[in-house]
């Protein structure tokens, strides 16, 4: 059965004139714009129609605006993948940087601590690096990067910043080998800041002790007195930081004292020394087979110098007055005084 006959259908859009259609719904269209635009009839109903079709289209939009949204946050998820990856390396790069910034300031530190050291000494210094510990109980050496080619001689001594750390033993050339002052085979002249009091320092193979076991019980030594260099057999300075004493104790019935020390020197951390080199002394002994100089000549009777060889005249003289007492008494003996101008004579005729 059809819905609809064409008798059913509005008499307005009937018919074979389209055009007629047309004109009419252009002159409605233009009429209500008309009204529109002078009295603002038809705002309400515009929101009203703006409202109603709003979900409409929203769901239109939604496929478009779901791609777009996925689109976008894929994007920004790589984005942000790709960024967090790239800072995750800049921030390893720049760590192990700060590390390296780290140590070197710290062995900055450390120059500059050598350095004002070499300045308060006032010693002529060369730095030199470590390169290997060899920390066994009875064996406490280090190897330098410098040799005798730098200037490095055997027994010269070694110290940090804060004092005395040991002393070259063998030259390798562009390296050498040095004995801490704590090695059991090693010894140090040492003497009390306090009272002068001279000693030896000798190590025990423990890096944080030294041992004094040549002070008499009567020895004017308590803890917390400071041991220098004493200079005393050359190989050392005087005046450079060795220990300070930590413990004396008096056993009875030993003629010594045992009193230990803590070294200055930070033994278990140090990195760079300084080789000082003690100054030339300052006044030269004169050998020994140099001559001596000649006295002065003797003043005779009269006030003239004597002549340089009066022995050699005198001989020639005595032969020619021998026959004269022969003749004469004995007090003409006398006027033998004059005969000694007789010496130059005989000086000028040989």
């Amino acid at each position: 059965m059809a819905l609809s006959t064409p008798d059913s259908e509005p008499r307005l859009f009937s018919g074979p004139a389209p055009g007629l259609r047309l004109v009419v719904l252009v002159a409605l269209a233009i009429v209500l714009m008309v009204f529109d635009h002078r009295d603002q009839h038809l705002a309400r109903i515009r929101g009203y129609l703006a409202a109603a079709l709003y979900p409409l289209q929203e769901a239109v939009d939604a496929p478009s605006a779901a791609s777009r949204w996925m689109s976008d946050n894929l994007a920004a998820r790589e984005r942000l993948i790709e960024e967090n990856a790239g800072l995750k390396r800049e921030l390893l790069l720049e760590r192990g940087h700060l590390q390296r910034m780290a140590a070197l300031e710290a062995e900055n530190a450390r120059m500059r601590a050598l350095l004002d050291s070499t300045a308060k000494v006032g010693d002529k210094a060369l730095i030199a690096e470590i390169l290997s510990v060899d920390m066994d109980r009875l064996r406490h050496r280090v190897v330098l990067n410098r040799g005798s080619r730098d200037g490095v001689f055997v027994g010269q001594a070694l110290i940090d910043a804060r004092g005395v750390v040991g002393q070259v033993t063998r030259d390798r050339g562009s390296s050498s080998e040095a004995l801490l002052i704590t090695d059991p085979d090693h010894a140090v002249p040492v003497e009390i800041v306090r009272n002068g009091l001279r000693s030896i320092a000798l190590g025990t193979g423990d890096l944080e002790r030294l041992s004094l076991p040549f002070l008499a019980r009567n020895s004017d030594v308590k803890a917390g007195d400071l041991l220098v260099t004493s200079g005393l057999g050359g190989s050392f300075p005087a005046g450079y930081p060795v220990a300070t004493v930590q413990e004396v104790r008096g056993d009875s019935g030993e003629p010594f004292l045992v009193v230990t020390a803590r070294p200055a020197a930070a033994l278990d951390r140090i990195r760079e020394v300084l080789l000082v080199q003690p100054p030339p002394a300052e006044v030269a002994a004169p050998p020994e087979d140099s001559p001596l100089p000649p006295p002065p000549p003797a003043a005779t009777r009269t006030g003239k110098p004597a002549p340089a060889k009066p022995p050699a005249a005198a001989p020639a003289a005595v032969p020619a007055a021998t026959p004269a007492p022969a003749a004469t008494p004995a007090p003409a003996a006398t006027p033998a005084a004059p005969v000694a101008p007789a010496a130059p004579a005989a000086e000028r005729a040989e």
